[in-house]
Formats: structure tokens, C-alpha cells, sequence
């Protein structure tokens, strides 16, 4: 009864359109739609059924691993439904679930309603593209329309190394490789590697966690490859920080130059309620690696980079506050919604 449950709350999700699927003992089960929490019901969870619910979706070595790490990732697939990224973890000795929807569906550009000028950095041939942003912020969707595009305009060698593998990529006029870390391989930085021996054109990184990972991306990128990567920032200048700050001291000079050369673009996201409560719109900071912040990179002045976002929209350069601000005037998002993204006294 309890396996039946899980799996009609997933469906339920799926249908009502949520993101993910909240499962804490002690709590009631919630869905989040359009950004926000909302409770199913009024009963909590209890202890015994929250681990009969996340046993009933584990594979025998996934279960060994909660057992043993307190926490593990997969991914799974409802007939006429869709996948589902999952996260079972320990709290307080109790056993929690948090579950991702992924739509069977890519999403193109045109649906995400991202800014035109991205499409065009899917036809480089080399370089570093970062999609940045929180949790939940959509940058495996635009990933995922990235290499979509590629793989149906191109052909190319595309192989990919996710934790957990979400969407999934059907051969067109490239070959797609999609790798899952913990299965396929062990790690991300051990991927990468690897795929450097795989004859790849085209390598997308799930996130750039550590250093070695950082590195081994940088390197890629440099050997002619293009490389597409997630981190967990804010913003195009703390992206940058972030990367040159995971090398000691004595290299970051050396990172700075590597990393203004290979870079193409940052692309920075954030999820914001539509006013009609209809899903969630996009706003974008988009920094484009031009001979200008290619120097501020070099010669450490990324501070600077905030005022060439701002003066470059000719580019397809924008800062945050300012997508912000154009779905606000355009009536897609409520000021309210609006007032936590923008800038102080941006309103």
C-alpha cells in the first residue's frame, strides 16, 4: 500500500506540474509549484513508511549505499509519465526523500524562453560554457537544450557525465554518450579524463564540485573541446571568483590567464513566478567572453566586470537585475516576486 503511495504522488506531481516531491518523517509529504511548498494532505509521514517508500524505488546496491553514506542519488522513469531525480537521505536517523521531476519532453530554447543569443553558443567549436545558479534554478534544462540543438544540427561526438542522469538524449545527427557518475564512472574528474580518450567533441559536466574537476575541465576546453558545466553561483563574477579561489595561491595567476582564454560565456539563472501563477519565468545574467573582460580576468579586476555587464547589451550582455526588471515592466512577474532579485533600491 505504502509502494502504491509513493508512486501515485510522483504521478500526482508529475500532473500538477510541481518540480519536486517532499518526503520528511514527522512532516507532511509537500509538493513545490511555481517556487512554492505546498502540503498534500494533513497527515504526516511516518518513520516506517517514509523507508518503505524509498526502499520500494532503490535498486539492492542503492539501498547499501544510503545504508552506508547516509545519502544516495538515482534516477528513475514512470511509464507515461516521466523520470525523476531522486535524493534519500539520513536525518536524525530517519530517512527522507526529495524527488526532482524531469520531463520526458527536451526543452528548446523557444520554451524556456531563454534569450535568442544563446542558441548561438551552441555552434562554437571550443571553449567553456557555465550555467550557473541555486538549486532548482533550471540550469539542467538549458544544458539540456543546449545539447539537444547540437545534437540536431550537428554531428558531433557529444558524451555527457551527470549525477544522476536526468534528461535523456537520443542519437540524431551526433552521437550521444551519456555517463552516470557512480555507475558509468566513478567520478566526474575521472570521467573527464576519460573522455578526453573518447574522441568527444562536445563534453557537458553535471557540476564542477573540486578542483580536479575544475581543472580537468579547464584542460578540455583548452584542447579544443567544447566544454558545458554547471556551479553552484550567484552570478558571472562570483563564478569567476569561485574557480580562480579553488586553486592554491601560487597558480591562480596561471588560472586566470587559462581561464581567459578558454571562456565563452557565463550564463547565470533564476526561476521567478509568473503573475498568473502559471509555472515560473526565466531571468538571465549573460556575461560574453570579449577582449575587454578577457583582460579584467587576466589581470584580476573581475570587480570590474559588474559595470561591463551593465554598459554591453549590444553585446548580449545583461546583468540580473536588468531581466529582472524587463519581465517585471512586461507583466510577467509580480513586483513583489520581482523585489528579492533586484538590487537595492531597484524598484
Amino acid at each position: 500500500m505504502q509502494n502504491e503511495q509513493i508512486f501515485s504522488w510522483l504521478q500526482e506531481a508529475y500532473e500538477r506540474r510541481a518540480s519536486d516531491l517532499h518526503l520528511s518523517v514527522g512532516n507532511v509529504p509537500a509538493f513545490r509549484i511555481n517556487g512554492e511548498l505546498r502540503k498534500i494532505g494533513d497527515t504526516p509521514i511516518a518513520a516506517q513508511a517514509a523507508e518503505s517508500m524509498a526502499i520500494s524505488l532503490m535498486t539492492s546496491e542503492q539501498a547499501e549505499k544510503l545504508r552506508l553514506a547516509g545519502e544516495v542519488d538515482f534516477s528513475i522513469a514512470l511509464p507515461g509519465c516521466c523520470r525523476f531525480r531522486i535524493n534519500v537521505y539520513k536525518q536524525r536517523g530517519f530517512i527522507s526523500l526529495a524527488a526532482r521531476i524531469v520531463p520526458s519532453q527536451i526543452p528548446t530554447f523557444e520554451q524556456l524562453q531563454l534569450p535568442a543569443s544563446l542558441v548561438s553558443l551552441a555552434d562554437k567549436h571550443q571553449g567553456l560554457i557555465l550555467v550557473t545558479g541555486p538549486t532548482g534554478s533550471g540550469k539542467t534544462s538549458t544544458l539540456a537544450a543546449l545539447i539537444d540543438h547540437i545534437n540536431r544540427t550537428q554531428a558531433k561526438h557529444i558524451v555527457t557525465l551527470e549525477d544522476p542522469i536526468e534528461f535523456l538524449h537520443t542519437s540524431q545527427n551526433s552521437i550521444i554518450d551519456q555517463r552516470e557518475v557512480g555507475q558509468d564512472t566513478r567520478s566526474f574528474s575521472n570521467g573527464l579524463r576519460a573522455a578526453l580518450r573518447q574522441d568527444p567533441d562536445v563534453i557537458l559536466v553535471g557540476e564542477m564540485r573540486d578542483l580536479e574537476t575544475i581543472s580537468a575541465a579547464i584542460t578540455a576546453a583548452e584542447t579544443g573541446h567544447l566544454v558545458l558545466a554547471t556551479l553552484h553561483t550567484s552570478d558571472a563574477p562570483q563564478t569567476i571568483d569561485r574557480i580562480i579561489d579553488a586553486f592554491p595561491t601560487d597558480q591562480q595567476g596561471q588560472i586566470r590567464t587559462q581561464l581567459a582564454s578558454v571562456l565563452v560565456t557565463i550564463v547565470a539563472q533564476r526561476l521567478i513566478p509568473r503573475m498568473a501563477a502559471d509555472g515560473r519565468a526565466c531571468a538571465t545574467e549573460i556575461l560574453m567572453n570579449t577582449s575587454a573582460v578577457a583582460n579584467l580576468i587576466r589581470t584580476d579586476k573581475v570587480h570590474q566586470i559588474r559595470s561591463v555587464l551593465q554598459t554591453s547589451r549590444a553585446l548580449g550582455m545583461h546583468t540580473l537585475d536588468m531581466s529582472v526588471k524587463e519581465l517585471l515592466h512586461s507583466g510577467i512577474i509580480h513586483q513583489g516576486t520581482a523585489k528579492p532579485y533586484l538590487a537595492e533600491g531597484g524598484l
